[in-house]
């Protein structure tokens, strides 16, 4: 890939591991290939959703990814379990609610049945974001996604969860 392909004015060659690879084949095997191809795709479509948040609603991915899963959750969520969720640590968790419950978009209340515990929700103005930036971010993925057909879509899908439960089994600590 060329540094011409980027949309954002930005060279996306360092994103391309696949080039490094074609270029010492012999040193790598197949399954190293497809771990790098699947990382350049997820790699590629990450840095565009992250720029377009950031450009059209000067909005970070963490705090998308937070609001996403406070939107499935109607009465809030533990803070704890919300940190299990998004992979992140408590502690980074708790400056990103704080940045949020400060813009209005996130309430965060005391457990009744635990004083420790610590309950955030989205607020209305916080759910009226989350589904305009949702929408947006559903354009721009059926955008980045649409060359693919639905039947390979339909077929990738289930070959990715094959590969999701293959690399599950071989985890110490599968999650």
């Amino acid at each position: 890939m060329n540094s011409e392909s980027s949309t954002s004015g930005v060279s996306l060659d360092w994103v391309d591991g696949e080039t490094k690879v074609e270029e010492a084949p012999h040193d790598h095997g197949d399954e190293t290939r497809l771990w790098l191809r699947l990382l350049t795709c997820t790699t590629l479509v990450e840095t565009e959703v992250r720029r377009r948040l950031r450009e059209e609603f000067d909005f970070t991915l963490p705090r998308f990814d937070l609001l996403a899963q406070l939107e499935r959750a109607e009465d809030g969520m533990v803070l704890g379990e919300v940190s299990k969720r998004m992979m992140v640590s408590p502690g980074n968790l708790t400056a990103l609610v704080e940045r949020l419950v400060e813009s209005g978009y996130v309430s965060r209340t005391v457990s009744p049945k635990d004083r420790r515990v610590q309950i955030i929700a989205l607020t209305e103005a916080g759910r009226a974001a989350f589904r305009n930036m949702a929408d947006r971010h559903g354009e721009w993925i059926g955008d980045m996604f649409k060359q693919l057909s639905a039947r390979d879509g339909a077929a990738l899908m289930k070959e990715l969860g094959k590969l999701k439960n293959s690399i599950r089994a071989t985890l110490s600590n599968p999650q």
